[in-house]
């Protein structure tokens, strides 16, 4: 029977997969224009993670990625409201206030789920 933080690592890994593959084509979701911004550099991002996700998912082990995951979702959230650092991650990485908030939620479910639930 698969581990809880197995099966958070291949939920949040087929997410960010078909996030990052969604980004490619117009749509009012995701992309520079969505309502999640990003872009090309932040679609490859999602796909290597996503994949990375799916194999921990599957045949590896989740609480790295989780704990990983988690705390780059923290960092993301938290840097992207620093006033001096916001138009930078807008410019090359189309983060906007929206995708900044996103990364925080799921920093803090990562974390809740690697600290909170068994590690086997």
């Amino acid at each position: 029977m698969a581990s809880t933080q197995k099966t958070f690592a291949l939920i949040l890994g087929i997410v960010l997969l078909v996030v990052g593959i969604i980004g490619y084509f117009e749509n009012p979701l995701v992309g520079e224009i969505g309502f999640f911004g990003s872009n090309n550099y932040q679609n490859i991002l999602h796909i290597i993670a996503g994949l990375a996700g799916i194999w921990v998912g599957t045949k590896g082990e989740g609480p790295g990625y989780n704990m990983t995951l988690g705390w780059i979702g923290i960092i993301l959230g938290v840097i992207g409201f620093i006033p001096q650092i916001e138009p930078l991650l807008f410019q090359y990485l189309s983060i906007n206030t929206n995708i900044t908030i996103l990364h925080a939620v799921i920093g803090i479910i990562a974390l809740i789920v690697f600290y909170g639930t068994s590690k086997d």
